[in-house]
């Protein structure tokens, strides 16, 4: 199963919530404003730091391109469309609202 997250964690607590429920072998996927919990030096870093030693976490390339983001928290992979396609061709898809 990939989760996906769109909306920013400093908005709403869905990204606090996937991560209680996520399994080991399911990626989460940042993107639209889901984005913004990549960044490092935030208060959400620890919760990211911490998810990333059990799931991996990609980013959607052109989102934190669109936000004019860098500085993103090591360990998670940016993915351009077409590595969204193949995660989604990989797994089910879950968006988690």
């Amino acid at each position: 199963m990939l989760f996906t997250v769109n909306k920013s964690p400093f908005i709403t607590q869905n990204l606090k919530s996937c991560l209680k429920y996520v399994a080991k072998c399911c990626p989460i996927l940042l993107y639209e404003d889901g984005v913004y919990a990549a960044v490092a030096g935030t208060t959400v870093e620890p919760m990211i730091k911490d998810a990333l030693k059990r799931v991996d976490i990609y980013v959607l390339q052109e989102d934190v391109k669109a936000r004019g983001l860098d500085n993103l928290i090591d360990g998670i992979k940016v993915v351009d469309y077409a590595g969204f396609v193949d995660l989604v061709v990989e797994h089910n898809v879950c968006p988690w609202i």
